[in-house]
């Protein structure tokens, strides 16, 4: 029993150490209350053909997200406010002017014969990707639905040699010469483009076009000093917390409360570890689910030594009041447990922005902390007593 208990404990250890490698050479990426980023307030603007009203709203912050997913920016918010308005926040942007163009671009795309005739329109892309020229040279790939890609077919093969435009927003990309048919609703968009440019008209095209033009109305950037600033201060008061927490454990519990510290200690490493690994980004809100969960391990750790002490004073052998202590501390464990982690997966799926890091770092944290308080919190009890379990009876405040 003991070999086994340490082979598992060497286990938890290796994974820890692994948790802890991935976390120095990985950091977490940090919010926009932490890091800094661009915030930016849009208003939907009425067109002839469209009016403003909450569903057009809600179909243009869909076509928000997506633009702003393919930005590659780590959690960002987008939300609506009032029946006109979408507010986005972008952590760790600095170019606002390039988040707006790519964020606020109708992005309305147009496929014309060398007439001018609009054949395909952006609405029928099935798909948009990054490729290279034959110069290689940064270019945009395009596939068609089977309606488009006949009508673009029939198009390119009656005007071969001549010049069919490519335009977005009314504004000509790139004006091709025809080199023979495309019937295969697949083609290729040129126009000397950077790599950026290339990247953002990808960007666009695969989210679609905005319903109606927004117009900016507030746009500031929040500066790294003010996440330098929330960031100590959330930090010294996380730090001060956990240590009070584990200095009480110690105090109260002696060396079991120093095994629970040990075993937080693991807790903390795999949590932020977990979080490394799953790309979260750290908020200000995730801060407090994090230290919400310490305390959920905390609690747990209690349960189970209170549940020991009264096996002890019931007269069981003190390997026995272990075993017991944790089976009967687990359904209590658990059921805390439970309780909160639904109430992190609803925050998760209705909340936005901060609200999910709150709800992300609190779940992962639960669940890493049922695992510390009962797999690795009893695996360096017995490791303990199993060297003289009559001499550690009295560490439990019971007398041997």
């Amino acid at each position: 029993m003991r070999r086994e208990n340490l082979w598992r404990i060497l286990g938890v250890l290796a994974v820890t150490a692994l948790a802890g490698v991935a976390l120095y050479l990985l950091p977490l990426k940090l919010g926009l209350d932490l890091k800094g980023g661009v915030h930016v307030v849009l208003e939907g603007q009425d067109t002839p053909q469209v009016k403003v009203n909450e569903n057009v709203m809600q179909r243009t912050k869909n076509v928000i997200e997506r633009r702003v997913n393919g930005l590659g920016v780590a959690e960002p918010v987008v939300q609506l406010k009032g029946s006109n308005q979408i507010i986005v926040d972008l952590p760790g942007i600095r170019d606002q002017q390039k988040a707006i163009e790519v964020i606020g671009k109708t992005a309305q795309l147009e496929f014309r014969d060398p007439q001018g005739n609009v054949v395909v329109s952006g609405a029928q892309l099935i798909e948009a990707r990054l490729s290279q020229d034959s110069y290689g040279r940064p270019a945009v790939s395009f596939r068609l639905n089977s309606d488009a890609a006949a009508r673009f077919g029939a198009m390119t093969t009656a005007n071969i040699g001549k010049q069919a435009p490519i335009v977005l927003d009314n504004e000509v990309i790139s004006n091709p010469v025809i080199q023979g048919a495309i019937t295969g609703g697949e083609g290729q968009i040129t126009g000397n483009f950077t790599m950026d440019e290339a990247k953002r008209l990808v960007t666009l095209l695969n989210a679609g076009a905005l319903p109606v033009p927004l117009k900016v109305i507030e746009n500031r950037s929040v500066g790294p000093s003010l996440g330098k600033d929330t960031i100590d201060a959330s930090l010294r008061a996380s730090m001060i917390a956990i240590a009070l927490v584990l200095f009480y454990m110690f105090l109260y519990y002696r060396v079991p409360g120093l095994l629970a510290d040990l075993a937080l200690g693991i807790y903390m490493v795999l949590l932020m570890g977990a979080l490394v690994a799953i790309h979260a980004t750290l908020t200000l809100p995730g801060i407090a689910g994090l230290i919400l969960s310490v305390g959920m391990a905390v609690d747990a750790n209690v349960l189970i030594f209170e549940r020991i002490k009264e096996e002890l004073f019931a007269g069981k052998h003190l390997r026995a009041a272990i075993d017991s202590g944790f089976h009967r501390a687990f359904s209590s464990i658990f059921d805390s447990n439970a309780t909160t982690l639904i109430s992190g997966i609803v925050l998760f799926i209705f909340g936005t922005g901060p609200i999910k890091g709150f709800a992300v770092t609190l779940s992962i944290g639960i669940v890493i902390s049922m695992f510390t308080a009962i797999t690795v919190s009893k695996l360096l009890l017995m490791l303990l007593v199993d060297r003289d379990p009559d001499r550690y009876v009295r560490l439990f405040g019971v007398r041997g």
